[in-house]
């Protein structure tokens, strides 16, 4: 198949996935037909070339004449004038060949018909004449003039020749953009792979040549004057050596830890002079007379419990560890030896033998230290690399919510001001939303991401573009129950569902919660026809459903209402499958987990529960947490003014692994590592810089870097961004 048929064949997949994906059935059908009916074969010589020769051997003049006739009309037309005539005596080939198996297989009429329906066309050109002889003789393959042409060395001849015209012609013709779209993205994977090739060479090369330089290092023979030179320098030239290729086999890890203030990074060398300072207190309370050989083996029992003790941080499958063991052998042997020549000398009230053991106990006890400080350093998961502010709000946040590309945030105020703005490169408003009605919620839509729908108090959500930032629909939800509490979009994209709450007159918006849940109901809608597609069933009855939250297929959905209760739902089946009592009082935040085997929540009674969604109800961890993280929240200012607001957004959001959960505080966001139960929430960084109480929070994470919302009551906005370390 040549290069041209491959490619329309990927193309016609690709719209016809497009056509399904749209749903244009119409069109899908018409361009199933059509293909069928495709007289170019797809572009395929060899499906071409079949099509002739039936057409020949079924003796269809007239369906060879419009065949032949179309690929002139689409296929010969687009050629320079120069290729004319090579067109024209293969036209006049195949009509011989048409009438040379018309005679083979003994069909007089079908000869005759050719002559009778092309005599006009054919008695003009010179050759022609003798062939309208043709019918007439009743040998003709003996005779001189048509004999040839009875050989099977002419018929393959021109069917090779007829072959590789078209191969080249569909070879040279011009593209379409679509055409030339699907070859460049073939050139394209075709480079990637040679990239891919080239660059494994590249690293079994360098493999290699490490190897190699590793064995020279190993048996390379010392110059004489460097055999003879002190232990000492030897080990510690070793050293050094050792902790440049280390650092060069771990490059990024290293880089990030100039990041780090001085306590948490790398253990390094001990300076010697601290270390010697004990020694040298020693030796200067040592004779006069005392020999020189002896002061310098003193000198490396000092320094050499130093160099052991950071070579045992080094990897123990280097080459050269070898020649470390040997050293710290010979060390060990010197010290013992010097060790009894000093007790020979000295009695054992001798201050002097005091001092001896003060060096080892000085270095084992910095060895310790440093040892803590490095395990501190690994054990932090997160560096905070810059933290911005966004304050384009002038009261106090309700939601703020990161789009599913990670570009966009979208932020409400209790005002009802809705801001889109974005925070790569620069941080920049795109859009600022203003609506008459009061605004309780928001969210994102999967498919597209541009679009936003908002919830009012009102009972309407708004589908709102913030690319071409106008209001596409306006959806009536219920009169009854018109405050839209909670929204959450399928990932498919194509329905969502709402929470509508009814008024009630003891809970306001600026007071707490009253103990009585507030009715409200539970609707799923779809985007594309804008219709309410059914209501699910709440059990025991209707409620107000706080917060909802769907897995990473929409096929399950989580909710979380005033009378405490989770529910979780069939999204196949459109009905309930689980639903427990989690909270006294109510749930305020739920979400997934990262492997989606069980449910986190947040409620009134200011717990941070685990729920196993495969065993109803069975709590898998159950964390306790203060009123900052939980609500409601509560803002104090001049002359006794206070703010009290009520939990509206996402109180709590993981990382891209799951194993860190960020909180909203009275500062800030609390990030913590999730723990058993009964080892409780480790704190792991504090992201201070708010003056007023956090209410909202949202954890973008990309890579290895994330970034972290936090909102607050001014209607201040921080925007935190994380390094994460790997272990």
């Amino acid at each position: 198949m040549c290069v041209m048929a491959s490619a329309v064949e990927r193309t016609d997949d690709l719209v016809r996935e497009y056509l399904i994906y749209r749903g244009f059935t119409s069109t899908l059908k018409h361009l199933d037909s059509e293909i069928k009916t495709d007289k170019e074969k797809g572009f395929r010589v060899d499906k071409i070339m079949d099509q002739l020769q039936l057409l020949i051997q079924s003796c269809d003049l007239t369906g060879l004449k419009e065949y032949w006739a179309n690929l002139e009309r689409r296929l010969f037309c687009r050629l320079e004038d120069v290729y004319k005539p090579t067109v024209s005596k293969l036209r006049t080939s195949l009509y011989r060949f048409y009438l040379i198996h018309t005679v083979q297989v003994k069909n007089v009429e079908k000869t005759q018909e050719f002559f009778q329906k092309q005599a006009l066309e054919l008695q003009a050109q010179a050759e022609w004449r003798d062939w309208f002889s043709l019918p007439f003789i009743p040998a003709p393959e003996q005779n001189p003039s048509f004999s040839a042409y009875f050989s099977r060395q002419w018929a393959d001849t021109f069917l090779v020749s007829l072959h590789n015209f078209l191969s080249v012609l569909f070879q040279c013709m011009p593209l379409p953009a679509l055409l030339s779209f699907d070859s460049e993205v073939q050139r394209i994977t075709s480079l990637q792979e040679d990239n891919e090739q080239l660059r494994q060479t590249v690293f079994a090369l360098q493999g290699e040549s490490r190897l190699k330089k590793d064995e020279q290092m190993v048996h390379h023979k010392l110059p004489p004057y460097v055999q003879h030179m002190d232990r000492l320098g030897d080990t510690e030239l070793d050293l050094v050596s050792s902790q440049r290729n280390v650092n060069m086999a771990t490059p990024s890890r290293n880089f990030f830890s100039t990041f780090l203030p001085q306590g948490r990074r790398a253990p390094g060398r001990t300076a010697p002079g601290p270390q010697s300072s004990p020694t040298q207190s020693a030796l200067g309370r040592k004779e006069a007379t005392a020999n020189t050989q002896a002061s310098k083996a003193k000198d490396k029992e000092v320094k050499l419990p130093s160099v052991s003790s950071m070579t045992a941080d080094l990897s123990t499958s280097h080459p050269r560890q070898r020649r470390h063991q040997d050293h710290e052998k010979e060390r060990k042997e010197l010290f013992s030896k010097h060790a009894a020549q000093g007790s020979e000398k000295k009695t054992d009230s001798d201050p002097d033998t005091q001092t001896e053991a003060a060096p080892d106990q000085t270095d084992s006890a910095n060895q310790t230290r440093v040892c803590d400080v490095g395990g501190a350093g690994a054990e932090q998961p997160f560096i905070k690399l810059s933290q911005e502010e966004y304050g384009e709000h002038h009261s106090s946040i309700m939601h703020c919510r990161v789009d599913c590309s990670g570009r966009r945030v979208a932020s409400l105020d209790v005002d009802g001001v809705v801001k889109v703005w974005a925070f790569n490169p620069i941080m920049q408003t795109k859009a600022t939303i203003m609506s008459k009605s009061p605004l309780l919620s928001l969210e994102w839509a999967a498919k597209p991401d541009r679009l936003l729908l908002l919830g009012s108090g009102v009972g309407t959500v708004k589908l709102y573009d913030t690319d071409a930032k106008k209001c596409l629909y306006e959806m009536t939800i219920d009169d009854v129950h018109p405050r839209i509490l909670s929204l959450a979009c399928s990932p498919s994209g194509t329905s969502f569902v709402c929470s509508a709450a009814a008024h009630s007159g003891v809970v306001m918006e600026s007071e707490t919660r009253g103990s009585a849940p507030v009715s409200g109901q539970l609707l799923l809608w779809d985007t594309k026809t804008v219709k309410q597609q059914l209501q699910f069933a709440l059990e025991p009855g209707p409620v107000a459903i706080n917060c909802t939250a769907f897995n990473h297929n929409g096929n399950l959905l989580v909710t979380g209402a005033a009378d405490g209760i989770i529910r979780l739902f069939d999204m196949q089946r459109y009905e309930s499958a689980l639903s427990w009592k989690a909270h006294d009082g109510e749930v305020y935040s739920v979400e997934f987990s990262y492997d989606e085997n069980t449910v986190f929540s947040i409620g009134e009674d200011g717990k941070f529960v685990q729920w196993n969604i495969h065993r109803c109800g069975v709590k898998q961890s159950e964390y306790s947490l203060s009123q900052d993280a939980v609500g409601p929240f509560v803002l104090s200012g001049y002359s006794g003014y206070k703010q009290v607001q009520v939990p509206r957004g996402r109180l709590f959001a993981f990382d891209s692994e799951g194993q860190h959960v960020l909180t909203c505080s009275s500062t800030g966001g609390n990030i913590y590592r999730l723990n058993k139960a009964e080892a409780g929430l480790e704190s792991v960084l504090s992201l201070a810089g708010h003056k007023a109480p956090v209410v909202t929070v949202d954890w973008c994470s990309a890579m290895d870097c994330g970034t972290c919302l936090t909102a607050s009551m001014d209607g201040k906005i921080k925007l935190s961004t994380l390094l994460a370390q790997k272990p």
